[in-house]
């Protein structure tokens, strides 16, 4: 595992949520199935907008149904293993702890229930506003109460996490999972990014 180095300054971590935190694999697949559709149909398509740069909503256009209402609730299952540890690890450090990502409204009892323990938890359904708008992250810096500057956000894509992050003047950890993670880090721009990981144990060894 190499050497990860946490720019100095940093006094709170943010995480993003989906292929950050949490593997979205058994929503997709579920949402596939509603949809009346094959799991590989409906990520293979993804794919193709992901790579397009193409809002991955439009999925459900290109099925030709509703998006379906029954939302998948986070379970134990659905976390990557080393999130909890890196959560604890940023924590014990004596660092600020933020979830913050594009959910739907009520992600964060769901996340405290399977024993995510951070300063704020907060959604985009709550909060209003979305990624990659300035909007969230201002409300990031505000609920962090530090300087954009001792903010690191970690997050799976270039265009919702890192740029905007780092538009407000954060710094940023790439991490490269999940489809927009294994995409993005073919691009030029993720050299902007001042950590690049490929997964949380990397972050996790740098706080301890």
């Amino acid at each position: 595992m190499p050497e990860i180095v946490i720019p100095a300054g940093i006094r709170g971590v943010v995480f993003d949520v989906g292929e950050t935190l949490v593997d979205e694999s058994r929503t997709w697949t579920s949402l596939a199935r509603q949809a009346g559709v094959t799991p590989f149909t409906l990520m293979g398509l993804l794919g193709a907008l992901a790579a397009r740069d193409e809002d991955h909503r439009g999925v459900w256009d290109l099925v030709g149904v509703e998006r379906p209402v029954e939302p998948s609730l986070i379970d134990h299952v659905d976390l990557y293993p080393d999130a909890l540890d890196c959560l604890r690890a940023v924590s014990d450090a004596g660092l600020v702890v933020g979830i913050a990502g594009n959910q739907p409204r009520g992600v964060e009892v769901q996340l405290r229930d399977v024993g995510f323990d951070a300063d704020f938890i907060a959604s985009s359904a709550a909060w209003g506003v979305a990624k990659p708008s300035a909007d969230f992250f201002s409300r990031i810096i505000l609920d962090a109460q530090l300087d954009a500057r001792e903010i690191l956000y970690v997050g799976d894509r270039l265009d919702n996490d890192i740029l905007p992050a780092r538009r407000a003047g954060m710094r940023t950890a790439f991490i490269r999972r999940g489809p927009w993670g294994y995409l993005h880090a073919q691009r030029a721009e993720v050299e902007v990014a001042d950590v690049r990981i490929e997964s949380l144990a990397e972050l996790t060894t740098a706080f301890t």
